[in-house]
């Protein structure tokens, strides 16, 4: 298994545009003091030993090897040692609605935005339960099977989004069914559902599912996300949202009604989300009275560390960056390392 010890040091990598901007600030300020003599090309033919082509090598190489120094800091790690532990702990999958209509602003963000941001906070407070993720619009699809590696499962989450399934609708009933059949086998652990979704233009029978899946023992949470109101569903990045075929501008609104039925077949709650309160914490609660069993699991217990290899490229692209000089000199004029025409010289 690979993994970073800190990836929050990526956030770093912000300011290798913020260089590149700088940077070509720079030499277009160069240039700009070279017209200042006269003509462009001419004044350029008078200054043999400047080359900008070896500034933007040498920024290249600087960029690369910071590149490489904020994936060392991030620590790579590689699995050494898989141990077997012991945890008392439940099974918990999401089912996270990724049509069209999530993509409405009346939450905000958006919804789905704001869904993913919930989860994310919700995955952070399990420490023994096993977790998995699914996404659905008229069909449903597992994104990451039941597990105890939170950060693959925020990983996975960070990916999700609308349009990812193909085929539109709010399939809730495929969901819950698919759900309940990604389960571990044989595991007599509490198991439970959280189906997140407007629950709007649901195209099977979701309320007679959730019974199904009740049965089995598996309690179904809902959690509402938009408005009754509704809002419009916009289309990419423009301001442009979604018409029907008669060119009138869809709304997409909360159906409280058939994810409240769902919660209630289910033996779980339902709640609806705002932009005050996403709503998973009321959830959070009721799910610490479900019950927990032994759950016999695999999990790396020691790491190797990879850094130092990375780190050493990193180096040897920083001393080559130190030999190339800005400006060429005598001692290396006759070496064409950049393949200059060396009766014209070029930016």
């Amino acid at each position: 298994m690979f993994r970073f010890s800190n990836p929050e040091y990526f956030y770093l990598l912000l300011l290798i545009p913020a260089f590149a901007v700088l940077s070509w600030f720079t030499v277009k300020r160069q240039k700009k003091w070279i017209t200042i003599f006269g003509e462009y090309k001419t004044v350029l033919k008078l200054l043999p030993e400047l080359s900008f082509r070896r500034i933007w090598t040498k920024f290249t190489l600087l960029s690369i090897a910071f590149f490489l120094i904020i994936v060392s800091l991030a620590g790579p790690q590689v699995g050494a040692k898989l141990t077997e532990v012991k945890r008392k702990g439940m099974e918990m999958i999401i089912a996270l609605d990724v049509s069209n209509s999530m993509l409405a602003e009346d939450i905000k963000p958006n919804r789905i935005e704001r869904a993913k941001q919930a989860i994310s906070q919700l995955i952070e407070k399990f420490q023994e339960d096993r977790i998995g993720l699914i996404v659905f619009a008229g069909d449903a699809y597992v994104q990451l099977p039941v597990t105890n590696d939170y950060a693959s499962a925020k990983l996975f989450l960070s990916s999700v989004s609308p349009g990812m399934v193909p085929k539109q609708g709010t399939a809730i009933g495929r969901a819950i069914e698919l759900a309940a059949n990604s389960f571990t086998p044989n595991s007599n652990t509490g198991k439970a559902i959280i189906v997140i979704s407007d629950g709007e233009n649901h195209i099977d029978d979701p309320v007679e599912i959730a019974k199904q899946a009740a049965e089995n023992g598996i309690q179904i949470y809902t959690i509402g996300i938009g408005s009754p109101e509704g809002a419009p569903i916009p289309i990419g990045n423009s301001r442009d949202f979604l018409k029907d075929s008669e060119g009138e501008v869809v709304i997409t609104r909360l159906d409280e009604e058939t994810l409240t039925k769902v919660a209630i077949t289910g033996n779980g709650k339902y709640v609806r989300a705002t932009n005050a309160s996403f709503g998973l914490m009321p959830i959070y609660e009721s799910l610490k009275n479900v019950d927990r069993k032994e759950i016999k699991d695999k999990i790396y217990s020691e790491y190797e560390e990879q850094y130092q290899y990375i780190l050493a490229i990193a180096i040897v692209l920083i001393l080559v960056e130190l030999l190339i000089l800005d400006r060429k000199t005598k001692l290396l004029s006759k070496v064409n390392l950049f393949g200059v025409d060396k009766n014209v010289q070029k930016s």
